[in-house]
């Protein structure tokens, strides 16, 4: 699909249908392909092209090193839920060394995109690409990128294949913990910092419970800055093979034709869950063994 400049123009007026999106990963995850693939879907370039022609590095050493040395933005065209949105992408590098550029990117936008390569895992650079996208208080999606490895490099069966990508979610969430607790931790202490020392005494007791119970609540507030497939913050992509899909997307495609629910689908279709065909009901194995 190719879209027109007018079209573009028209979007720009209305300032409630613009986003802007970064997409952070570490060096060699496939930003820049990521970036291409979506370029390609506004008809800017061509899909055969994506992955090659590295679009967002319109610098000449970036060409002639292959890798993103500074932010560049672009302007796409999307669709959604029956309304027109203009999404300001920009690419930011991967290398350490320009980390600068990374901090100025987040600080523009209103999501982020964290891409990570399903072989490789979480790197370092992922891990301060996440420190950078919380400390601005931004909530970012997860892209699992190059699942095409998985079957292509390390030859893995379906199965393997889902527990090596359950492992790279684990990874991705661990970082989130620690931030999430560095963040309860330091405003605890900042509590105590600055608490009067003449209700110490007397309160100890309810004090503690009042501090127990706050942080019992930040933690299932926590719960949200993790990344889970059934609530739609995970995907899986090969962005140089030009495809990529969630959880929802199956859920809707298989709802119609298995006659279930797309919202129990959604929360089922990851993990260990087993669909009883004559009853057309979705319960884990364990029972289902249970029962035999």
């Amino acid at each position: 699909m190719t879209t027109s400049n007018d079209v573009v123009r028209r979007l720009q007026r209305n300032s409630k249908n613009i986003r802007n999106i970064c997409i952070l990963a570490h060096v060699d995850h496939g930003k820049t392909t990521l970036a291409d693939s979506l370029i390609a879907s506004n008809g800017i370039i061509s899909q055969r092209q994506a992955g090659k022609v590295r679009y967002m590095d319109n610098r000449e050493d970036e060409q002639e090193r292959g890798i993103t040395m500074k932010s560049s933005a672009i302007a796409l065209y999307h669709q959604f839920g029956g309304g027109e949105y203009l999404v300001n992408l920009i690419d930011s590098p991967g290398h350490i060394d320009f980390s600068s550029e990374v901090s100025t990117a987040v600080r523009l936008c209103d999501g982020a995109l964290v891409v990570v390569d399903a072989v490789e895992g979480v790197c370092p650079q992922t891990h301060t690409v996440l420190s950078q996208a919380w400390g601005e208080g931004i909530k970012p999606c997860l892209l699992i990128n190059k699942i095409d490895r998985l079957i292509l490099e390390l030859k893995h069966s379906p199965l393997e294949a889902f527990y090596h990508l359950q492992q790279v979610l684990e990874q991705v969430n661990a970082v989130m913990a620690m931030l999430h607790t560095s963040k309860v931790v330091e405003a605890a202490n900042q509590r105590e910092m600055f608490q009067p020392p003449a209700n110490k005494p007397d309160q100890t007791g309810d004090q503690d419970e009042d501090e127990k119970a706050e942080l019992d609540c930040k933690e299932e507030e926590g719960g949200s800055d993790y990344f889970t497939p059934e609530s739609g913050n995970v995907m899986f992509s090969s962005a140089l093979d030009g495809w990529g899909f969630s959880v929802g997307h199956f859920s809707d495609m298989y709802a119609k034709k298995l006659g279930i629910n797309a919202e129990v689908l959604r929360k089922t279709l990851w993990g260990n869950y087993f669909l009883n065909t004559k009853t057309k009901r979705v319960c884990k194995k364990a029972q289902r063994y249970d029962k035999d």
